[in-house]
């Protein structure tokens, strides 16, 4: 295919997959890949997981569509399964992860007009942050390569440094109306913010009547050992956004809020066509099927461990090449010595696939479901490519 009918807006790798089984990705060309890019953290089952295959196909065959304007039973089932197992009592069903921080900027807003404070609508916002493609998001996110030609960014997010809880306290004022960041932020390059800090601003924003919002997009469903990454805290937010990995590969997400604060989002103040439809709610209770099941989630962190021991014999090996490990779960990140786009491509020539981010970061997202093998097998390819770019530095390459 040409590609001469999209947009070019995607640095596409000259590859095209056919089948996916598990961890592993097969080329139209027969070539198989392993997987631990996962679609960007959203494949959390792998690919062609049966529960999630039949949850669809028998969903597919009675109903897909109906919208809003009626009871959707799977959405209430989901809902008040994911209020069961987290803060939340109510949930709103989008799309994508960026509908889903709409949403909850969106709520923060209204909760503070709501309780007459129509004045604060500012969020504060961290450094290295991605909130997603909206104008909103991209505004709250900051990224000035993100927001270079799209007009006057949207008015009401205040960025400072990462983990910078001083500035973020200086910064409070009579406008201010929620603190949001990631737990661990991903493409920031797989930084978690310390315990410590989420402690602070949760005392912050109790004092000052804010909101907490947490993006656990990226970092939530499982993918750092926990069902969600504030939960190592102890630190519950007010709103949450998550998507990716609770679609497990089919397109959703949702805003998570307490009761107190969804209140604030009555009939026809926000909505949506698909969000919430049949298949998704289909899927999304498949995942959780399968990642609430006893001992899966401290399978994940087992896992973790066994390939965060293998990374650092890596690193040992070749600090030429990695300099640290990151991360916590199958949230991991390789802190490159020199440039990520050369070890990625290192790691794909290795028939690898990861994920470059910010710091100059390589991720690795395997599915939650990943085995023991798969993680040997990935060890092993890092470890070439790595002796691959070891060897071709020395040689003046």
């Amino acid at each position: 295919m040409s590609g001469s009918a999209l947009f070019e807006t995607f640095a596409r790798a000259p590859l095209a997959f056919e089948r996916g089984e598990g961890s592993w990705l097969i080329a139209e060309n027969g070539e198989r890949y392993l997987d631990f890019a996962g679609g960007i953290a959203v494949n959390s089952l792998g690919h062609g997981h049966p529960h999630l295959v039949q949850a669809l196909t028998e969903q597919a065959g009675k109903l897909w569509h109906v919208s809003n304007l009626y009871e959707i039973p799977g959405q209430s089932r989901l809902g008040e399964r994911l209020a069961a197992n987290s803060f939340a009592d109510r949930a709103f069903f989008t799309n994508s992860g960026a509908e889903a921080l709409e949403c909850a900027i969106k709520t923060a807003r209204r909760y503070q007009y709501k309780n007459g404070h129509p004045e604060r609508y500012r969020i504060i916002t961290f450094e290295g942050a991605f909130h997603g493609r909206t104008l909103a998001t991209i505004a709250a996110g900051g990224q000035a390569k993100y927001l270079e030609g799209f007009g006057p960014k949207v008015e009401g997010f205040d960025q400072i440094a990462f983990d910078d809880i001083d500035a973020a306290e200086k910064l409070i004022g009579p406008e201010t109306a929620a603190i949001l960041l990631e737990p661990v932020q991903g493409e920031g390059g797989i930084r978690p913010f310390p315990t410590a800090s989420l402690k602070r601003l949760r005392e912050l924003c109790d004092k000052h009547g804010l909101l907490l919002i947490f993006d656990e997009v990226q970092c939530g469903v499982g993918r750092t050992g926990k069902l969600f990454a504030y939960e190592w805290s102890g630190v519950s937010p007010d709103l949450m956004a998550i998507a990716k990995g609770i679609g497990g590969g089919f397109p959703m997400g949702a805003c998570l809020a307490t009761d107190e604060v969804a209140s604030a989002m009555t009939a026809g103040v926000h909505g949506t066509t698909f969000g919430g439809n049949p298949l998704a709610m289909a899927v999304g209770n498949a995942v959780l099927d399968v990642v609430l099941e006893d001992g899966f989630l401290e399978e994940v962190s087992r896992k973790a461990l066994l390939m965060k021991q293998g990374l650092a014999a890596i690193v040992d090996e070749y600090p030429d090449v990695i300099a640290e490990i990151r991360g916590t779960g199958l949230m991991l990140g390789l802190k490159c010595t020199m440039p990520n786009t050369k070890v990625n491509m290192a790691l794909r020539d290795q028939k690898l696939l990861a994920v470059p981010a910010g710091e100059n970061v390589i991720r690795l997202l395997p599915p939650l479901t990943t085995s023991d093998a798969d993680i040997q097998e990935a060890l092993e390819r890092i470890r070439a490519g790595a002796a691959s770019l070891s060897k071709a530095a020395a040689n003046g390459g």
